[in-house]
């Protein structure tokens, strides 16, 4: 037991916080108003409504909902430097851990739960998919 908290301390100081405890992964629901809608995230259909769905905590996404029949709606999911990290890397770890984080993204994080898209019917189309 002794020789694992100098281990943690070491890791603390080499990798950062951020690095350390800050998650990779951020579970987002995807919901829409009509549901089965379909989700496109960073280009690529990951389903329809509504959805769980496992993104990069690190990274900014875009999302956009289609269905036929009304205009798509894109919601932006933005990870951003949180303090908290950089406050731990600078009150507990060091220049180096400093450096790891800012540049691997450690401080970076997603703070929503949710993408919430309400798609709304596209002019002289019927939503229900018959003719007007």
């Amino acid at each position: 037991m002794k020789r694992l908290i100098p281990l943690f301390f070491v890791a603390l100081a080499t990798a950062g916080c951020g690095t350390l405890f800050n998650s990779k992964i951020k579970t987002i629901d995807m919901i829409s108003s009509p549901t089965e809608a379909e989700v496109w995230i960073d280009g690529t259909r990951r389903g329809t409504t509504p959805l769980t769905v496992e993104l990069d905590n690190r990274t900014s996404h875009t999302v956009v909902f289609r269905k036929e029949g009304h205009w798509p709606v894109l919601c932006d999911v933005n990870a951003s430097t949180e303090a908290r990290w950089v406050i731990l890397d600078v009150l507990f770890g060091s220049l180096f851990a400093v450096t790891v984080d800012a540049a691997t993204g450690g401080w970076r994080e997603i703070s929503q739960d949710a993408c919430h898209a309400v798609l709304r019917a596209a002019p002289g189309v019927d939503p229900e998919g018959s003719d007007s």
